[in-house]
């Protein structure tokens, strides 16, 4: 068994830590047919996120065909602080986030496999700003096609602590 990934980012706080990567929270565009988290008990349901910036949908395709596994990780990592930012609406405090679970999807050709690669970029990113809290069971699993022909969406399950 490998030892666990090392938090590496320095900060006080989980805010400051995302800033010292460079990164802040997006805010999170209204849906009308879901909402982007649902609280039951202490556990946050985070809705599936794709990988928008301000709005704007960061790629297309098909992992494996046009879609290369940098460029996934990278779409990845913006899926994960999505899902942070519902978190956030949720609770109201970065700092107040444990990571439960994580399911990656990832549109990919039948033959990628390197699935759970791409799931690694956005395990790091939480570890790397929520330390413990960021450590998660996960699945990484490969699909035929997500909305809006994106190659990455991700789900989590948090609690609030």
């Amino acid at each position: 068994m490998s030892l666990p990934l090392p938090q590496t980012v320095e900060g006080t706080s989980a805010m400051d830590r995302l800033e010292a990567l460079g990164l802040e929270l997006p805010v999170l565009a209204g849906n009308a047919y879901y909402m982007d988290h649902r609280a039951v008990d202490s556990s946050i349901h985070i809705s599936g996120q794709l990988p928008y910036r301000d709005g704007v949908l960061l790629g297309q395709g098909v992992v494996g065909r046009e879609v290369g596994l940098e460029t996934a990780q990278e779409l990845a990592r913006h899926c994960a602080l999505n899902c942070l930012a519902a978190a956030v609406q949720a609770m109201g405090d970065l700092d107040r986030v444990r990571i439960v679970q994580m399911l990656v999807f990832v549109a990919s050709t039948p033959d990628f496999g390197l699935q759970s690669k791409v799931a690694n970029a956005a395990s790091e990113l939480l570890i790397e700003v929520l330390g413990e809290n960021g450590r998660h069971a996960r699945t990484a699993i490969g699909v035929a096609g997500l909305p809006l022909n994106t190659p990455v969406e991700i789900q989590m399950v948090c609690t609030a602590l």
